[in-house]
């Protein structure tokens, strides 16, 4: 695993606790916190992924 992958993963984590959070509390405001940061979190993971499959395939065509 890449940063990108790892930090990724753990805004998407981040985010899903900071939704419930927001639920349990009933702040419309951090449950909106919560998902923008997963988003975030699932961009940037996905950016890891690429970036992987990219430099599999840079290794893979020099070989």
């Amino acid at each position: 695993m890449n940063k990108d992958q790892v930090k990724g993963a753990a805004k998407d984590i981040a985010g899903k606790i900071q939704e419930g959070a927001g639920k349990v509390v009933g702040s419309k405001n951090q449950e909106l916190k919560g998902l923008e940061k997963q988003v975030e979190g699932r961009t940037q993971k996905n950016l890891g992924d690429a970036k992987k499959v990219i430099k599999d395939a840079a290794k893979q065509h020099r070989s």
